[in-house]
């Protein structure tokens, strides 16, 4: 019985002074005010990398898997691809584009421009390519000359493009760089904010340990 006794007692108060040591971490894990400062700092800092990519990613990575990349100015596609969207183009041959197939092309009118219309008939004889707007009520006036395509629309995004047009400008530019500036700022700031109040705590305890 007193054996029994003497077991519940160690366990009982060996768990206690767990317990103890376990309130005592936790207060020594307790951060001040200049550890707060510090993980809001850290915080929009990642926020604001974070968003750096997930403007970049739809920008860039496409690229990588040989799709290009276009912004459309002009509403001749609406409602299906409106003013301000983004158009992922896959180069292919011309002689693979089927009816109502969206494809990018090179206006013939040597303006430097590229346009995205539906196929309504591709002629492999004259090697030629029909083409027309949705939001137009005619056919365009000049067929596609195979030299002059570039490949199918296979996605498009709406508004991105606008981003896209955007970051490409040298305000858009400064943007983005501060924006990145600002992040890696934020992460430093937020780093020493973390080293102050560690050397606080720690003279804190020190001080402590002092009176006793």
């Amino acid at each position: 019985m007193q054996r029994m006794i003497r077991a519940c007692h160690k366990v009982f108060f060996g768990q206690a002074s767990v317990l103890v040591q376990d309130m005592g971490k936790k207060k020594k894990e307790k951060r001040g005010a200049l550890a707060g400062c510090a993980r809001i700092c850290k915080i929009f800092g990642t926020v604001c990398l974070v968003a750096v990519i997930l403007v970049c990613l739809p920008l860039t990575l496409p690229r990588v898997f040989g799709y290009e990349i276009y912004t459309v100015i002009s509403g001749s596609m609406e409602p299906a691809i409106p003013v301000g969207s983004l158009v992922y183009v896959q180069p292919g041959a011309p002689e693979d584009a089927e009816t109502d197939d969206v494809i990018a092309f090179h206006s013939s009118m040597d303006t430097g421009a590229i346009i995205t219309h539906r196929v309504i008939k591709n002629d492999i004889v004259t090697g030629q390519i029909h083409t027309k707007g949705d939001e137009n009520e005619k056919e365009d006036l000049y067929p596609v000359g195979y030299d002059y395509y570039m490949g199918k629309v296979v996605y498009s995004v709406p508004v991105l493009g606008r981003v896209l047009a955007f970051f490409v400008t040298f305000h858009g530019k400064i943007a983005a760089g501060s924006l990145i500036g600002l992040a890696i700022l934020l992460q430093i700031i937020g780093g020493v904010l973390d080293s102050a109040d560690e050397k606080k705590q720690a003279k804190k305890e020190q001080a402590k340990i002092s009176q006793k």
